[in-house]
């Protein structure tokens, strides 16, 4: 599987179908304009630096959106293929497996719309032979914009992701001390800091999650530069 992060909340997931996450591209300071083409698209909540240009995206493409219900609705009202799942649900797409965890964090689309409960993402992919963690293939947790919570030991006992992508920014999710925390319940063999250093806002030096974490348990931090892409 290649991984490549388009800086902000966004990575793009490819191994047998291209999963693009959060898509903020045009606003985002860290995005250099690399072309996407996702197979499906999956959104976490719908503020405009995680909704982002997945209409645009899906008109152009014709992914498939994946998303709870109340930005499904919206996206549906523009025409937009989407398909509605919540917190605690799993969705199969195109041998794709969705499980939608919880986060701690809130949502609006426009900051006008309702935009239901923000959420993170459990993805895996299923082989041809429906069995779920092939070869070429990792358990991917995307933890969207969270706080830290308790439960996250709960989603790393339910679904043992192999990789893990967690906002280190501060002020509007966990800080790098949080963040950290989130690894050790988590276990992932991989943990990605995201949503930091887009904007001043939330900066921080990535160095120090990654002292935090090695001070707390084995998993390897890899910081992923925008536009980086790297293979698992």
């Amino acid at each position: 599987m290649q991984i490549t992060y388009h800086g902000h909340s966004c990575f793009e997931l490819v191994n047998e179908k291209n999963i693009l996450i959060d898509p903020f591209l045009s606003g985002n300071p860290l995005y250099n304009g690399a072309d996407v083409e996702p197979d499906i698209i999956a959104v976490t909540h719908g503020h405009s630096d995680h909704l982002g240009d997945t209409a645009d995206i899906a008109s152009r493409t014709g992914a498939t959106v994946v998303c709870n219900h109340e930005i499904a609705k919206y996206l549906q009202s523009e025409g937009i293929m989407a398909e509605i799942m919540n917190i605690g649900g799993v969705f199969e797409i195109d041998d794709v497996t969705f499980a939608m965890t919880e986060a701690r964090h809130s949502s609006s689309i426009n900051n006008i719309h309702a935009g239901g409960s923000a959420a993170g993402f459990v993805i895996s992919e299923n082989s041809i032979d429906g069995n779920s963690n092939n070869n070429d293939s990792s358990i991917i947790y995307h933890a969207g914009d969270t706080g830290l919570f308790t439960d996250m030991e709960l989603i790393a006992d339910l679904h043992t992701p192999e990789i893990c992508m967690l906002p280190i920014g501060g002020r509007y999710t966990m800080n790098p001390e949080d963040a950290a925390i989130a690894a050790s319940w988590i276990g992932a063999d991989i943990v990605i800091p995201m949503h930091y250093n887009t904007f001043d806002s939330i900066k921080q030096d990535p160095m120090e999650f990654v002292e935090l974490v090695g001070n707390l348990c084995d998993s390897e931090v890899i910081i992923m530069k925008p536009s980086e892409t790297i293979e698992i």
